[in-house]
């Protein structure tokens, strides 16, 4: 693969990691494609856990790629370019055993989006967050806003998705999105795995099944499926096709 990495530890536990810094990270068709590949590998592996990661430490993941999400596709053309990702991103939440995202630097738009698919995330100090999807007119893509209504309060989730603001680390702690803020000199990812490793395969399959019984995480399909629907029908709008030339103009 040349867009993600997948690693299975001696320890029982898998890692994915987005691996395009140079584009900080933004997701193409072919990664959309070799997350699906890894993912399909990951659950073959009998794994404790799943550790979601990114290479370089400035941009955990930029959101979609404008050179495949441009603002010229027709509205079916936007759903068929979204839908992939909605699909990363239900085996992600419905993974069979914890997933843990381990945010190294920012995230914007669908990179929050990825983040919300993790059951737990853990962000490096001074990093800021965003779901700035209604910024470029159009609302989250690939489902990720019907996963952070299941997340944290519905109230906050409508609130942020709404105004599309970034917020940092502490604050984002305090709401409940992220479990763990860590200091940027103890920032290591295999240090950050330790404390999942005292558990067995047995027990992490237990408690993810019991979670996954407890929220609507096994019928948020169909939800985020509209999601998808919802975005591709604004995406020929003037408000976004300007969005899109906007940012391709500060670049």
């Amino acid at each position: 693969m040349e867009t993600i990495q997948y690693i299975h530890h001696e320890s029982g536990y898998g890692t994915i990691r987005l691996q395009r810094p140079d584009k900080l990270n933004a997701i193409s068709a072919v990664m959309t494609d070799e997350l699906k590949e890894a993912l399909e590998t990951a659950k073959q592996d009998n794994l404790k856990f799943l550790v979601v990661s990114a290479a370089g430490d400035r941009m955990f993941c930029a959101g979609g790629d404008l050179a495949h999400l441009h603002g010229d596709l027709t509205t079916d053309e936007a759903f068929s370019a979204l839908y992939p990702m909605k699909e990363v991103l239900y085996d992600i939440a419905s993974f069979p055993v914890p997933t843990i995202c381990l945010l190294n630097g920012d995230a914007l738009g669908g990179g929050c989006e990825i983040a919300t698919a993790c059951d737990f995330r853990i962000a490096r100090e001074h990093t800021k967050f965003g779901f700035v999807q209604t910024k470029l007119g159009i609302t989250p893509g690939w489902g990720g806003g019907a996963l952070l209504y299941e997340k944290v309060h519905p109230n906050f989730a409508y609130h942020w998705i709404l105004e599309g603001e970034m917020y940092d680390a502490s604050y984002l702690f305090q709401r409940g999105w992220l479990h763990k803020v860590v200091p940027e000199h103890e920032w290591d990812d295999a240090k950050l795995a330790e404390s999942y490793l005292s558990k067995s395969r047995k027990q992490m399959h237990t408690l993810k099944r019991q979670f996954m019984k407890r929220t609507s995480v096994l019928g948020l399909s169909a939800a985020m499926s509209d999601e998808v629907r919802n975005s591709a029908n604004l995406w020929d709008s003037v408000e976004h096709k300007e969005a899109v030339q906007n940012f391709r103009g500060r670049k």
